[in-house]
């Protein structure tokens, strides 16, 4: 069986659609970055996405752990052209509101659809499981990579998955079985 423990990476305060945007996490808050490293298995190995937030907050909850090597697929969804805009500024926001509201197929313009992110993260999901068979991984990421998996995990829909909360700094465990992934925990802030 392997276990998968999800964190979200430290918060960046940004008030925008932030994507592949790389911009650092505020990890200030050392206590809770200690009792999150203590809440995760001791022998896992650490894995992140190659932006500096995810870095980071990787670096800071790794303690002992082994560090794999940086994930570029384990990214947060491309924001193409709505990279860095709030809600209110988005030139079309028909367009906008249909990418929220039917997630699935639909592009930001130059970005990511919601099924494109899911079968990027699930690639290196897959990836990570056959290099380290049985292991536990300890995954720093973005809201919405955490969010393809629970999707998987729960058999939701697109649109239910984006309704979950995944607070900075959470923990979300899933385990693989052979008839796919089990939620333990989904946004669990120890």
């Amino acid at each position: 069986m392997s276990r998968f423990f999800w964190v979200r990476h430290g918060p960046t305060h940004a008030r925008a659609m932030v994507g592949w945007t790389d911009i650092p996490a505020d990890l200030s808050d050392t206590a809770r970055l200690a009792r999150l490293s203590a809440h995760l298995p001791e022998g896992a190995l650490v894995v992140s996405s190659d932006l500096s937030r995810a870095r980071a907050t990787a670096e800071a909850i790794a303690g002992p752990r082994p560090r794999l090597s940086d994930e570029p697929d384990l990214r947060e969804i491309h924001f193409g052209a709505w990279e860095m805009q709030g809600f209110d500024s988005v030139a079309d926001p028909a367009q906008l509101r249909a990418f929220w509201e039917r997630p699935g197929a639909l592009r930001a313009p130059g970005g990511e659809s919601w099924d494109d992110l899911s079968a990027r993260v699930g690639r290196a999901v897959t990836r990570l499981r056959a290099a380290h068979p049985g292991r536990d991984i300890v995954a720093v990421a973005h809201m919405g990579t955490i969010l393809t998996q629970v999707q998987a995990a729960r058999r939701l829909s697109a649109y239910k998955a984006l309704g979950q909360v995944i607070d900075n700094l959470s923990v979300t465990e899933l385990h693989w079985q052979d008839d796919g992934w089990r939620a333990l925990a989904v946004n669990h802030c120890p």
